[in-house]
C-alpha cells in the first residue's frame, strides 16, 4: 500500500551569446509585473508581434501570439516565462478567445532549455479543436514528437518535471486529471517554464486566457535502481533477472509461471520469465485514467486480475477487478482509500485494507460484487491481509501489540472486539506482509529493522524471513533468515511465490544519483 528560484538570466558575458538571446526573444521590460512569471516575448519568427498581460485582481494571463507553429525543428510563438531549476509542476485552466481561424492554434504550458527557436522542450499543448498532447523536442534542432492524451478539450492542463522525465495531465477542475505516459528530454538547469500561444498562421494573432495558474516547486525524491530478484528456495540463492532506473514494485508470479506482474509509473506490466532480454509488456486497462499502485494479483486460475488504483473518478485508491488481460474493469470498493491484498483460494472473495473513520482495518468483498464486509475492528492499523492456502484464515500485519507483528483471524472475521484474533509473531523485527507458498508449507515475512514506524520508506537492513506455515494451534514462530538488503515500500507487498512453491520474486532497490539536469 501506498501511501511523495533563480531570476531571469540577465545577460551573457560573451557577445555571441548576447546576440543569440536578442534575436531569439524580444523581451518586455523587466519591470512589467507578470505575477508568478518574470518576462515575456516572441520566440522564433513572428511577423505579427504578440503580447502578454497579467491581471493581478483575477490572476489571469491574457496571451496573444502569432507564429506558424510549435512543431518540427523550430518554434514561433508568444511566451511568458520564468527561469527555475529542479522539479516542479505547472497547472492552469485554459480557454481560447473567439472561434479562431485555424483548428490547430495552440495554448501551451512549456518547459524549454532556452529561448532559441530550435530549443529542446516539452509542453502540454491544448489545440483549438480540443486535441491535447505532450509535445517534445528531445534535442536542439530535432523534429518535434508527440504523445496524445486520451482527453479532448479539457479545461485544466498540467505539466510535471521530474529530472529529465516529463508528464502531462488533463481534465476538469474538481476532478482527478488523466495522466499520460512520461517522456524523456535532457534539459540542464535552470530551464524556462511558462505559458505560450501560437496562432498556427504567421499572418494572424490568437489569444488564450490562462487562469488558476499554479507553478510549484517539488522536492526531488531519492532516485532508485530497481532490481527484480528471484530467490530459489532450494538453492538458497538469489538472482537479479531484470533491472531498471526508477521504481518498479511488487511482483506477482503468473499462474502458468511464464511472467511476473509488476507495476511502475502507475501502470501494470508483464515481465516475461525465461528469456535472455525480457521486455515489459503493458497491460491496457482501458479508459478511466487508472494509476495503479503496488497492490495487485491474479486469481488462482489466472483468469481474473485484482488491482488497486486511483483514477479520474477518485484521487484515492480503490479496488478494481478485471479480466487477466486488463479488459472489463469493474469497481469493487466505492469507499476509499482501499487497497487490495489477497484472493481467497476459491476466488470468491477479495481481502483488502481500507481506511474508514481514521483507522486502517481489514475488509472483504465478494468477487461478484456487493457491500464490503468488516473483518477487524480493534487494531489502530491493520494491513496486508492474505488468505491461508486452505482458506480458513486471514493473516495480516498489525501494530495492535505495540510493534508490527503478524496476526490471524478466521476467514469470516475476528468477531466482536476481534476476540478471535491470534498473534502469530512476536520478536524484534517489524513484520509486514505474510505470504504463503501455494503448497501451504511456508510463510514468508518481510521485516523492517526494530523501531521502524511504517513501511513507506526504503532503507538498509530489511530482511526476508521464512517459517513453517502455522497450524491450527499456534506455536512460537521459528524463522530462518534468507536475505538482508536495501528495500522497503514495493519490495514484496503482495504474494510473489512461484506456482511450484520453489521460488519467490521481490525487488531490491539501489539508491542512485538523481537524473542529470
Amino acid at each position: 500500500m501506498q501511501s511523495k528560484l533563480n531570476r531571469f538570466y540577465s545577460g551573457a558575458t560573451a557577445l555571441g551569446a548576447t546576440l543569440l538571446l536578442v534575436t531569439a526573444v524580444q523581451a518586455q521590460p523587466a519591470a512589467t509585473p507578470l505575477g508568478q512569471l518574470e518576462s515575456s516575448g516572441d520566440v522564433g519568427v513572428t511577423p505579427k508581434q504578440g503580447s502578454t498581460t497579467y491581471d493581478a485582481a483575477s490572476g489571469e494571463y491574457h496571451i496573444t501570439g502569432g507564429g506558424a507553429n510549435i512543431w518540427a525543428a523550430e518554434d514561433a510563438f508568444q511566451f511568458a516565462w520564468k527561469r527555475m531549476p529542479g522539479d516542479f509542476n505547472m497547472t492552469a485552466d485554459v480557454r481560447f478567445v473567439g472561434a479562431g481561424a485555424v483548428a490547430h492554434r495552440k495554448a501551451v504550458l512549456m518547459i524549454r532549455q532556452d529561448l532559441t527557436a530550435g530549443s529542446a522542450y516539452a509542453d502540454v499543448a491544448l489545440h483549438g479543436d480540443g486535441l491535447t498532447s505532450l509535445q517534445y523536442r528531445p534535442t536542439t534542432g530535432a523534429a518535434t514528437q508527440e504523445a496524445r492524451s486520451t482527453v479532448n478539450a479539457p479545461v485544466r492542463i498540467r505539466i510535471e518535471r521530474r529530472g529529465n522525465r516529463f508528464t502531462i495531465a488533463a481534465g476538469n477542475p474538481n476532478a482527478e486529471l488523466t495522466r499520460s505516459d512520461p517522456v524523456t528530454v535532457a534539459l540542464t538547469d535552470p530551464v524556462y517554464v511558462g505559458l505560450g500561444v501560437c496562432s498556427h498562421d504567421a499572418n494572424i494573432l490568437e489569444t488564450a486566457i490562462f487562469s488558476n495558474v499554479h507553478l510549484e516547486q517539488v522536492q526531488r525524491q531519492p532516485a532508485y535502481r530497481s532490481k527484480v530478484t528471484v530467490y530459489d528456495f532450494k538453492k538458497k540463492a538469489a538472482e537479479v533477472i531484470y533491472q531498471m532506473d526508477g521504481v518498479m514494485e511488487a511482483p506477482n508470479w503468473s499462474r502458468d509461471g511464464k511472467f511476473l506482474l509488476v507495476n511502475t509509473g502507475g501502470n501494470l506490466y508483464r515481465l516475461p520469465l525465461g528469456v535472455s532480454d525480457p521486455k515489459l509488456e503493458k497491460i491496457e486497462l482501458g479508459p478511466g485514467g487508472y494509476r495503479c499502485n503496488n497492490d495487485h494479483d491474479l486469481s488462482k486460475d489466472g483468469s481474473l486480475l485484482a488491482f488497486s488504483a486511483s483514477s479520474t473518478a477518485s484521487r484515492q485508491s480503490q479496488v478494481y477487478l478485471a479480466k487477466s488481460d486488463g479488459s472489463d474493469v469493474k469497481l469493487m470498493t466505492p469507499a476509499s482509500p482501499s487497497y487490495f491484498h489477497g484472493w481467497s483460494p476459491d476466488a470468491k472473495w477479495l481481502a483488502f485494507v481500507g481506511q474508514r473513520s481514521g483507522k486502517y482495518e481489514l475488509y472483504r468483498v465478494a468477487a461478484t460484487g456487493g457491500a464490503e464486509e468488516h473483518l477487524t475492528s480493534k487494531g489502530a492499523y491493520d494491513d496486508g491481509p492474505e488468505y491461508s492456502p486452505n482458506g480458513q484464515w486471514v493473516y495480516f500485519n498489525s501494530n495492535r501489540s505495540g510493534g508490527w507483528d503478524i496476526w490471524r483471524i478466521p476467514a469470516d472475521g475476528g468477531g466482536p472486539g476481534d476476540a478471535k484474533a491470534e498473534q502469530v509473531t512476536n520478536d524484534d523485527g517489524e513484520d509486514w506482509f505474510p505470504h504463503f507458498s501455494p503448497d501451504g508449507k511456508w510463510m514468508l515475512v518481510f521485516s523492517f529493522p526494530k523501531g521502524t514506524a511504517g513501511h513507506n520508506d526504503r532503507m538498509n537492513g530489511v530482511v526476508l524471513r521464512v517459517m513453517p506455515a502455522p497450524g491450527r494451534k499456534l506455536k512460537p514462530a521459528k524463522f530462518t533468515k534468507l536475505m538482508e538488503f536495501f528495500g522497503g515500500q514495493g519490495t514484496i507487498n503482495v504474494n510473489s511465490w512461484s506456482p511450484d512453491s520453489k521460488r519467490f520474486a521481490f525487488v531490491q532497490y539501489e539508491p542512485i544519483a538523481p537524473p542529470a539536469q
